[in-house]
């Protein structure tokens, strides 16, 4: 996640690629001119440091973080504000929680912590931007948006599959899946309406798609399904953030 977040902000302009430093423990591919290595070099003082290990290893990289009042911006699932301090302090912090499609500038990213100047116009190219007041509430996005995308491949798949069923040669049946939900999901973003209404819209009184939508109703079904499989994923993270504390 995180280098799909440094890849759009290198291609949107808002990151020079000579200003990045990566500390990693292993080299990897990186974009042409950002620099990486075991620790930070001496020099200037970074603006931003971007925590975007796993969250296991949060005390292996405590004494790699220079001291001073460099902001810190975090992505670690579960890793809670008070949790960073302690790990962190004098630091101001950010959480931020980015999903799959920053990598393509149509992303969600939540925010939480610290209203450092300057994060918002970083984070302003990755798609949208969401502070959420109460950190209590931030597990929920994480679990609607940074799991979600997951969640709408399970769906794209699933819609391929029962064209696949209906006779349709299978790579062209994912294609029509795919730019399906693709368009559907940009109609929904301009729309003025809620989707629930969008669908209505679509589906004619006694019409094919009344019908398709009369299955996906009944008692609920995927509202309740949806419902299970964020809660599922939202008891994971509360799981983590418990075993970050440690």
């Amino acid at each position: 996640m995180a280098g799909a977040m440094l890849r759009q902000w290198i291609a949107s302009g808002v990151v020079t690629p000579e200003n990045v430093f990566v500390v990693n423990r292993h080299d990897r591919a990186l974009p042409a001119g950002v620099r990486q290595g075991r620790a930070f070099p001496d020099g200037p003082t970074p603006d931003f440091i971007q925590l975007g290990m796993k969250p296991q290893q949060i005390d292996d990289v405590v004494s790699l973080v220079p001291e001073g009042e460099i902001p810190l911006i975090s992505i670690l699932a579960g890793a809670e504000v008070a949790t960073l301090r302690e790990r962190f302090p004098g630091h101001p912090i950010v959480r931020a929680m980015p999903n799959l499609p920053v990598a393509l500038g149509k992303g969600v990213i939540g925010l939480h912590g610290d209203r450092v100047p300057g994060v918002d116009a970083l984070m302003a190219p990755l798609g949208l931007v969401e502070w959420i007041a109460d950190e209590g509430l931030f597990e929920a996005v994480t679990t609607l948006s940074g799991c979600g995308p997951a969640f709408v491949y399970r769906f794209i798949d699933a819609l391929a599959e029962a064209g696949t069923a209906l006779g349709l040669d299978p790579d062209q049946a994912q294609r029509l899946a795919v730019a399906t939900v693709e368009g559907s999901g940009l109609l929904a973003a301009e729309a003025d309406v809620a989707p629930g209404i969008l669908a209505d819209r679509v589906a004619s009184p006694g019409g094919s798609t009344r019908q398709g939508l009369n299955v996906l109703d009944r008692d609920d079904a995927l509202k309740s399904l949806i419902r299970e499989t964020l809660a599922a994923s939202q008891r994971r993270n509360a799981e983590m953030a418990a075993e970050a504390r440690r």
